[in-house]
């Protein structure tokens, strides 16, 4: 999405370590613009309006002037940006030069809307697959992001790249059966099954106990019937 916004650069004469350092401890970050058929040109940027850029709602889609003192005003976009990951501070962007006359392929952000009948009716719930869709399109047609209605969703059914509506010079290049979103069955955890303690029979000897009683009564039985035995032959 074009914006209108312009920022200052200055080009640099030299390179290295020692450069960018130099550049950065004077409220500058080190950059370099390239593409449209032109040679890459080395530059300095005030790294606040990079930032700012970056990190609003068009992001890396947007699309701004940069004028080079003395030298080119051109429509460019972010392509890459180098932070420091103590300090979060930027250290490098590169920035790439845009035709406004040739198509060019980005990824725009896709967001839902409005509470799905299979949630609502069915007590399903909305699972989202992607957050961003690739399209191919004019500069000046970019979006700043797409909506998707899953109003009419219910469990089981999607919305997918192809439902999203797109103008102008917009064209799909993501895959078309691309799920943005769908309805699916919440899971219920089965409750363990608790088994019941046996209830011991009366009379019957208890869970581990030897059988030494019952086997005590049959030596008894055996000793008695041999006395009996020795009794008759005397």
């Amino acid at each position: 999405m074009r914006k209108d916004i312009t920022v200052a650069a200055e080009v640099r004469t030299s390179r290295g370590k020692n450069e960018a350092r130099r550049t950065r401890r004077a409220g500058q970050i080190p950059a370099v613009v390239y593409g449209a058929f032109q040679d890459p040109v080395s530059i300095a940027v005030n790294p606040r309006e990079i930032l700012k850029i970056v990190r609003s709602n068009t992001g890396y889609n947007t699309i701004f002037t940069l004028a080079v003192q003395g030298g080119e005003n051109s429509p460019v976009m972010v392509v890459d940006h180098q932070v420091d990951p103590i300090k979060s501070t930027l250290l490098h962007a590169d920035f790439k030069r845009i035709d406004l006359t040739k198509r060019i392929r980005v990824s725009i952000p896709v967001s839902t809307e409005g509470e799905p009948a299979g949630v609502k009716v069915q007590g399903g719930l909305l699972e989202i697959i992607s957050r961003a869709i690739e399209i191919e399109c004019l500069p000046d047609d970019i979006p700043e992001h797409f909506i998707v209605d899953v109003r009419e969703l219910m469990i089981g059914q999607s919305k997918r790249a192809s439902d999203v509506q797109l103008s102008g010079s917009m064209k799909l290049t993501s895959a078309p059966e691309t799920v943005i979103a769908h309805i699916v069955t919440l899971k219920v955890e089965a409750e363990p099954v608790v088994e019941e303690a046996a209830v011991p029979v009366a009379g019957a000897p208890a869970a581990g106990e030897p059988e030494v009683i019952k086997k005590g009564k049959k030596e008894e039985d055996a000793a008695a019937d041999k006395d009996k035995e020795k009794g008759k032959k005397k």
